[in-house]
């Protein structure tokens, strides 16, 4: 009876309990972190019909409705800004731009356009080693956190690939949250790259690098070798993954699956920073289409490799357990999904790598001109570049992969962590973070901060690691303000969730590396402006790079 005796005080109660639903709602987002589309529709859709009942007691059920609508999301919008900008968000005391701070789409546009390896140096620059990235979300420039973010008993991932397989469930090895789910599944892959498993691909790694040679000899005139390098990285890869089955050195890429990978890192960069917007994404066929294909082309690639066996170890042969005769191999789905990991993570890390190696040295002739000598006096012509015996004896090598990875990492922002929901905040360094807080150690801030790295931070000068490990004179180091951290190089990650393929990648860039150099002089194209290498750099968790276009003039 109240409401019909007083319509302005039940008008004045339904706004206020619509208000009150969207204050709860805000609160039950903030506690539930859930990427169910069922459960967002629940949330989102129930509390202002609720509120339109309430309204409907003194407006018309069509005004109750939009009124409600209205007045719900519009509290709910202004509730989320106030709380994220408020000094009682547990974030507040952390310095950091303003969109970032109100919403992860800001990074995701960044992400889209590959900057954002060089937007976290350029915040960290301006606001110090510990910046917001997102709501929800710091960066941290600082190794003293090595071990704490990344060691044994560190940080887990954070749900960046949740967001980019677009599901919760099979997640790739690198997006596994559940620190005990991640370790059981490392296992095969451990195994995979074991010294052991090593030296059995040996072979394959000798074969397919002078393959490459062979082509690159076949080439006149200006050569993109960047673009033959991805086809070495690839072939190679599908030679560890399946066994074979890609010939695109000798066919070329005929079927577009390069140009595939690279098409759809840029809608997986940007939903990989908002996850629960993946759940939404992968209903939308022009942002799912290549990530599908990709998962088609592997899936055939994995019942072929499954029907025919284990006709010699590769990485799938201890994917598929088939080293372990007493156990089953993992469901049909896994074996698809740890193939697109080997695939894309191995092959565009080796590549990337590589071209940016060889875009150092072609800028660098003195540096060329020192590791040529350094190959001819281990593999003098006639010999095989590519049988490992002497890599170990190779210091300017080591220091020339070394260096090119410090500016070049293949992961130049480097994995998500997450500190649990449901658990204890973390202390990193002096800094406390609180649960739920997303985390990142950016490879590219790292690398290039003179605190980590100096002389010559933006430079290439392979010489600093020889300094650093005692095989240069001490000497060649006076007058200089020398620093060199090693604790701040990361191209690999750090910890018990590092690259599982690091040593796999390292055989395969001293292969090439040795190859190309004991055969060719390689000078970047005339006229061609170096600067536009580092300036077409994108970062969208596998690198793009310009293609890199040379002239290869033989020596012998």
């Amino acid at each position: 009876m109240a409401f019909a005796l007083d319509p302005r005080v039940s008008t004045e109660g339904a706004f206020i309990a619509v208000c009150g639903l969207a204050l709860t709602t805000h609160q039950l987002f903030r506690r539930l972190e859930t990427y169910s589309i069922a459960v967002h529709l629940l949330l989102l859709t129930i509390p202002p019909l609720v509120g339109a009942g309430f309204l409907s007691f003194t407006l018309s059920p069509i005004s109750a409705f939009f009124a409600s609508l209205a007045l719900f999301y519009s509290t709910l919008l202004t509730s989320v800004v106030l709380y994220r900008l408020s000094p009682f968000h547990p974030l507040a005391r952390y310095p950091g731009p303003l969109p970032c701070k109100l919403t992860k789409f800001w990074m995701a546009r960044i992400g889209l356009n590959g900057d954002q390896h060089t937007y976290m140096k350029e915040l960290h620059d301006l606001y110090g080693d510990v910046v917001r990235t997102g709501p929800n979300e710091l960066s941290f420039r600082d190794p003293s956190i090595l071990s704490a973010m990344l060691g044994p008993s560190g940080v887990p991932k954070g749900p960046l690939m949740v967001g980019r397989v677009r599901t919760t469930t099979n997640l790739p090895l690198p997006g596994i949250m559940d620190t005990a789910v991640h370790h059981e599944r490392r296992k095969p892959w451990s195994r995979a790259f074991s010294a052991a498993a090593l030296k059995e691909y040996e072979p394959r790694v000798s074969n397919r690098a002078n393959q490459l040679i062979e082509v690159l000899e076949r080439q006149k005139g200006e050569v993109t070798l960047g673009v033959y390098i991805n086809y070495f990285a690839y072939d190679f890869m599908c030679d560890m993954a399946y066994g074979g089955g890609s010939e695109l050195m000798r066919d070329g890429d005929k079927d577009g699956i390069w140009d595939t990978m690279g098409a759809g890192s840029p809608p997986a960069t940007f939903i990989g920073h908002v996850p629960w917007f993946g759940m939404y994404a992968a209903r939308l066929p022009f942002m799912s289409r290549h990530g599908k294909r990709m998962g088609v082309h592997c899936r055939e690639f994995t019942l072929r490799r499954l029907q025919r066996g284990s006709e010699r170890k590769d990485v799938f042969h201890y994917l598929s357990n088939e080293d372990l005769p007493d156990r089953a191999p993992p469901p049909e789905i896994q074996l698809v999904s740890d193939g697109i990991l080997a695939i894309i993570a191995g092959a565009d890390t080796t590549s990337s790598g590589l071209t940016s190696l060889f875009f150092c040295l072609a800028t660098h002739p003195e540096a060329y001109k020192r590791l040529q000598a350094e190959v001819d006096q281990f593999y003098p012509p006639g010999d095989n570049p590519c049988d490992p015996k002497h890599y170990r004896d190779m210091h300017y090598l080591t220091a020339v992969i070394n260096e090119t990875l410090r500016l070049y990492p293949p992961v130049p922002t480097g994995t998500q962590r997450q500190v649990p929901h449901r658990g204890q905040g973390v202390m990193l360094g002096s800094n406390y973070v609180p649960p739920g807080t997303a985390l990142y150690l950016p490879p590219w801030s790292l690398h290039r901060d003179p605190r980590n790295f100096a002389p010559f931070t933006e430079g290439f000068w392979p010489e600093r690691w020889l300094l650093a490990t005692g095989r240069a004179p001490a000497s060649e180091k006076a007058g200089m303000d020398f620093v060199h951290n090693d604790a701040a190089f990361l191209p690999f990650s750090h910890g018990p969730a590092n690259c599982v393929g690091r040593p796999m990648a390292m055989q395969e860039m001293r292969a090439v590396a040795c190859a190309v150099v004991q055969k060719f002089e390689v000078r970047l194209r005339a006229g061609w402006d170096p600067s536009a290498y580092e300036e077409g750099f994108k970062d969208f968790f596998m690198t793009r790079r310009p293609a890199l276009p040379v002239t290869l003039h033989p020596r012998f």
